[in-house]
């Protein structure tokens, strides 16, 4: 049940570490400040002083809000605290996308379980409107009991998924070998709680259980910063360690 990573882990963890010296001008985050609820009612609220967010799904209707800005490479962090208990059915979405048939996106998406069985983390990436870049991980931990963070880190060069500080995938820029990579568009924050019965646990075959409604996930410290270098001045030894394959993937093998 356990995933794998590649046997280069501890390059990608060296890069995380050092990219503190390619990103600064920080924006920390006030949901009222930053953030539009878009659709769910009453299901969507802020608390706070705008500090802490959550989002609802019932029988009725899920919920979701996107970032009043757009963003063009830089870094985003959130903390979520994902739906407890039997959350079969359900997907918690949190990911960067631009707008019309040949947008771009970059997607964590949680995709909820049984009660005592893991979270399937799903990520995926979209350039001019083509996805089919899927990678699934089993989180290390229960993302239901505490805060975690949730970072994209986007340069012209590759994407890296990280959670709570540790790189879980990177997504190199193979345009060199004809794969497209988003460096144009420039993208928002979105974030929803939704059914997804039809695929998201076990292919479809665990239904939501709706006498466990209302689901609930929980968002705070929301942190955008901006990368304040070219990529060309980051170290060679940096930009050699990012691993690639044909497909523009990385060395991370999804769940078997």
């Amino acid at each position: 049940m356990a995933f794998s990573f590649f046997s280069g882990f501890s390059m990608l963890l060296f890069i995380a570490l050092g990219l503190g010296s390619l990103v600064n001008v920080a924006f920390g985050g006030n949901f009222y400040q930053d953030f539009d609820i878009t659709w769910g009612d009453h299901r969507a609220n802020i608390f706070d002083g705008g500090q802490l967010l959550s989002l609802s799904l019932d029988k009725i209707s899920g919920s979701g809000f996107k970032s009043k800005k757009e963003y063009l490479f830089g870094r985003i962090d959130m903390q979520l605290k994902l739906v407890a208990g039997n959350s079969a059915g359900t997907v918690t979405a949190y990911y960067l996308s631009s707008m019309g048939p040949t947008h771009d996106e970059i997607d964590f998406e949680f995709l909820g379980n049984l009660s005592g069985d893991p979270y399937i983390l799903h990520t995926n990436v979209f350039t001019e409107g083509k996805g089919n870049r899927e990678q699934q991980f089993y989180l290390w931990f229960d993302p239901t009991t505490n805060f975690h963070t949730y970072s994209i880190v986007w340069n012209p060069r590759h994407i890296i998924f990280m959670v709570d500080e540790t790189p879980i995938r990177v997504f190199r820029n193979a345009e060199s070998m004809g794969v497209p990579f988003p460096k144009n568009q420039p993208m928002r924050i979105y974030s929803s709680l939704w059914n997804a019965d039809d695929w998201a646990t076990r292919g479809g075959l665990v239904k939501t259980d709706w006498t466990k409604a209302p689901f609930t996930a929980y968002y705070r410290n929301f942190k955008a910063q901006s990368i304040s270098h070219s990529p060309r001045q980051m170290s060679g030894r940096a930009r050699n360690l990012m691993p690639t394959a044909k497909d523009g993937s990385d060395g991370f093998r999804k769940i078997t």
